[in-house]
């Protein structure tokens, strides 16, 4: 199956929010955790297309149009020093596209967009340590897991 890699456009917006509810369901999040459609639709118009935009994504678009995978990504500083880094903080590729070659070619259209972008000194990314898959994936690439940090969240809803 063919697909494209390109940046997302505004008329992602639908395509993407459905995406975002598969992505929920594959991380097992409860029915009762699912947010409405129109409040998906609104925070991913904003996040992506707001002044300024909070993120930026590449999407994977499949044979027949349908958003079938996407990189959600955003620049963080400071990184080492005083430069920056690409955080990719999402990269899904619908299970009917896995193992094609999707995901290898859009890690390798982030780190071209980190390559590209000046200051950007290195990408970096999480994945959870239940993802086999996504381990092994990450491994197949040549990168190794990365000790050195501990991940925290606080989604209490309290701050």
């Amino acid at each position: 199956m063919t697909a494209t890699i390109r940046p997302a456009e505004k008329s992602d917006v639908p395509g993407l929010a459905a995406l975002i509810e598969e992505i929920e369901r594959f991380y097992g999040t409860p029915e009762a955790g699912i947010q409405p459609l129109d409040e998906r639709l609104a925070q991913v118009e904003e996040a992506l297309f707001g002044s300024p935009p909070l993120a930026a994504a590449l999407v994977v678009e499949d044979e027949a149009g349908v958003i079938a995978g996407l990189a959600a990504y955003s620049f963080l500083w400071p990184s080492a020093g005083s430069s920056h880094s690409l955080f990719l903080k999402e990269l899904y590729v619908r299970e009917s596209l896995r193992r094609q070659g999707i995901g290898v070619r859009l890690m390798e259209e982030v780190r071209a967009i980190g390559r590209a972008r000046a200051g950007c000194t290195r990408v970096e990314w999480t994945t959870d340590r239940f993802n086999a898959d996504a381990r092994s994936f990450y491994r197949s690439l040549g990168f190794e897991e990365y000790d050195g940090k501990v991940f925290y969240r606080d989604d209490t809803g309290s701050f």
